[in-house]
């Protein structure tokens, strides 16, 4: 239950902090001053598209807030046994942490209208990204090789549960990433590319977080911090 907490507050604090970074939480009409000093405003700058992903993701980080929850209530029976970690999922970590570190480079450049390294950067999240679903595969080849089946045991059915919920939501970014792709190679507007970009990248960090809280649950050191919180709480 600490861990629910500390991973609900983590979220939490995150969203705060973007909203606040994009002006939602301010209150205009507190704001004084004579009506002339006001200085010209067309809206609020934050597209709906931001408003929308940022909503999106805290709903997608409440519904893996549920699955984690379920994994600490269910790894207390006795009929657990835990999966061992293939050596592969650190290869596929820093892949993805590749693939978020070039959509951030992308960002950038598509904030200074470089298009063509926009280009190049898209095309290396793209093919980074792949690589790490593709390495997913793989482990779970290694896991069914080794005898570790979906319900052989319930850690079995968390894991492959756990892994290939995150897989399907990096392949739904695939989509949005391939269309951002077709707009950059097919001469799309500039505006609606660093648009994009901006999403794609804000998408991939959170995933990429979302991922590290996984391996390190899957992994056995979420056990080892939540013993600690405890420990702290009592």
């Amino acid at each position: 239950m600490t861990a629910i907490l500390i991973f609900l507050a983590a979220i939490a604090v995150i969203i705060s902090w973007w909203m606040a970074q994009q002006r939602l939480m301010s209150k205009p009409w507190l704001e004084v001053g004579h009506a002339g000093d006001v200085p010209h405003r067309e809206g609020s700058s934050l597209p709906t598209a931001k408003i929308g992903l940022g909503v999106f993701l805290a709903v997608v980080g409440a519904m893996f807030t549920l699955l984690i929850s379920a994994y600490f209530m269910r790894m207390g029976l006795n009929d657990w046994w835990a999966v061992p970690i293939p050596g592969l999922l650190w290869l596929n970590t820093a892949v993805l942490a590749a693939s978020s570190i070039c959509l951030q480079w992308t960002k950038v450049e598509a904030s200074r209208d470089k298009t063509e390294a926009v280009k190049v950067g898209i095309g290396l999240s793209f093919v980074t990204a792949v690589g790490f679903l593709v390495g997913q595969v793989f482990a779970w080849r290694q896991l069914t090789a080794a005898g570790y089946f979906l319900a052989e045991n319930p850690a079995n059915s968390f894991f492959y549960l756990l892994t290939g919920m995150h897989g399907l939501h990096i392949l739904g970014g695939l989509v949005a990433l391939g269309r951002t792709a077709f707009k950059a190679f097919g001469g799309g507007s500039t505006k609606a590319i660093r648009l994009g970009v901006e999403l794609c990248a804000m998408y991939w960090h959170f995933m990429l977080l979302v991922w590290l809280v996984l391996f390190a649950l899957l992994a056995g050191w979420a056990n080892d911090f939540v013993e600690i919180c405890r420990q702290l709480l009592t």
